[in-house]
């Protein structure tokens, strides 16, 4: 029913702020989940139910533009990346499993992701990382094997689509 009457008023909100149809009917479609799984918050007495809504628009609109901003920042340095090492050779499995490793590994928390980045892009020992940084060697190998350790199992729930 709240589909039904304020399904255009949402949709047309994450349109023109997206500017994306697709995008806006996949914000449409997560506005009225978000609005089904959070009815017990719905109080009448602090507003209208489309006032409501438009409020879980604006943040579900905010989530899209932030994920877009990731993808495009993704693909960039994916490009960058690419660019870098002649990636002419490198075939599709190739690129997107360079795309999945480089999404992991910005999930991971900043000093975990430093650590690992100048492991492998650097080619720094973790000595010389520790040496760096100016962090203790046995707190440099805890961040690289946590980090590794979150990057194992985010990818295999990628690889499981999970």
């Amino acid at each position: 029913m709240a589909y039904h009457r304020w399904g255009r008023l949402v949709h047309s909100l994450a349109a023109r702020a997206l500017g994306d149809p697709r995008e806006a009917e996949d914000v449409t479609q997560q506005v009225f989940v978000a609005a089904w799984r959070g009815r017990a918050n719905f109080r009448p007495e602090r507003g209208t139910l489309p006032g409501w809504l438009t409020g879980i628009t604006r943040r579900k609109i905010a989530d899209a533009l932030t994920a877009r901003t990731r993808r495009t920042e993704l693909t960039a340095a994916l490009g960058a990346a690419l660019e870098h090492t002649g990636g002419s050779q490198e075939g599709p499995e190739g690129i997107i499993d360079r795309l999945l490793v480089t999404e992991e590994l910005a999930r991971l928390p900043r000093v975990q992701r430093d650590v690992l980045e100048l492991a492998y892009f650097a080619d720094l020992t973790q000595t010389q990382i520790a040496d760096r940084t100016g962090m203790p060697l046995g707190t440099v190998k805890s961040h690289a094997r946590r980090g590794l350790l979150r990057m194992r199992h985010g990818l295999g729930l990628a690889a499981t689509g999970g």
